[in-house]
């Protein structure tokens, strides 16, 4: 593989990254999406003030936002991984996660762990990975 087979993604519905990283990449029909955290796209300001569920909604807006703007859906994302500080809000995140996956054919395969901290004081980051058929 070479450097010019990964697309990077980038799309203005989701914040810039912090850091030296893109969005997300696309090799092949394979997309890899960076983790998510509750910012708003356009103040990159954090949603929710310590709400786990607003910060949930914001994370899966902005996540979904990248995979759509690789031509994919929630269908396509395949494995999920979720990162929370408090494992107590498991049940929270876990219904509102349903909205936005519980209704495919198939759900993603997923992980759920508990962390010390995230970026930006968040209490949930969610990342992914989507299969884009032959869409490229």
């Amino acid at each position: 593989m070479k450097s010019s087979d990964i697309e990077p993604i980038e799309t203005e519905f989701a914040p810039k990254p912090v850091g030296p990283y893109n969005q997300a990449v696309l090799v092949e029909n394979w997309l890899y999406c960076s983790g998510q955290i509750a910012l708003d796209p356009s103040t990159g300001i954090m949603i929710g003030n310590g709400n786990i569920e607003e910060e949930t909604r914001q994370v899966l807006k902005n996540l979904m936002a990248v995979v759509e703007a690789a031509g994919g859906k929630n269908s396509n994302v395949i494995r999920t991984t979720i990162y929370l500080t408090d494992l107590n809000d498991f049940a929270k995140v876990n219904a509102i996660y349903a909205e936005t996956f519980g209704g495919a054919a198939t759900s993603p395969a997923r992980a759920c762990v508990e962390v010390s901290n995230l970026p930006k004081g968040g209490k949930i980051e969610i990342d992914c990975v989507a299969w884009l058929g032959n869409k490229k």
